[in-house]
């Protein structure tokens, strides 16, 4: 089973090989159940894959910049605070 594979959420590659799967499963209605369509699945779940393990780098990078910030900002809070007293 595979995620949703809405074009508007994938890469165009991804795209790319994820009408090849479709083509080959309407083209090979029965035949698929024996596997014809094996090396287009694996290559879809491979480019899936790496899509998620980009968009988790991303979000990580995301998530440090942002709580680098935060820090900053704490720190300057915390100067700010001392001046006053």
């Amino acid at each position: 089973m595979h995620s949703d594979l809405s074009p508007h959420l994938h890469t165009p590659e991804c795209n790319k090989l994820i009408n090849l799967l479709k083509q080959c499963h309407a083209e090979r209605k029965f035949a698929r159940f024996v596997g014809v369509c094996n090396t287009f699945d694996q290559n879809v779940v491979d480019c899936l894959r790496n899509e998620r393990i980009e968009r988790s780098r991303e979000n990580r990078d995301k998530a440090r910049k942002e709580q680098q910030r935060v820090r900053e900002r704490m720190r300057q809070l915390e100067k700010d605070q001392e001046a006053r007293h």
